[in-house]
């Protein structure tokens, strides 16, 4: 989804760099694998077609820290009748 980040910081000798793939258009998703040593951070379109990849040596990775985009569940939404307003947040309902 437009909007996920992938941050990953690698060891690059006497230092670490911090390398950012970022799912930049709508339908877009960041997918991450670890295969034979590699770790890969790709962003993919809606249909599956790679449009770019990041790969890095799995023994030097650090860190690998997937950010999603806060989506919204149906379950999480308000069940408010129409035009019912709720309370502000931090006001005691009891009041």
């Amino acid at each position: 989804m437009k909007g996920d980040r992938v941050e990953i910081v690698v060891d690059a000798g006497d230092t670490t760099r911090t390398y950012e793939v970022v799912a930049s258009r709508a339908g877009r998703r960041v997918e991450t694998a670890v295969r034979r040593g590699v770790v890969e951070v790709s962003e993919v379109t809606r249909s599956g077609s790679v449009v770019r990849t990041a790969r890095f040596m799995a023994n030097r990775v650090l860190a690998l820290v997937e950010q999603p985009v806060p989506r919204e569940d149906s379950s999480e939404k308000s069940t408010d009748k129409p035009g019912q307003v709720g309370r502000p947040l931090g006001e005691d309902p009891e009041t």
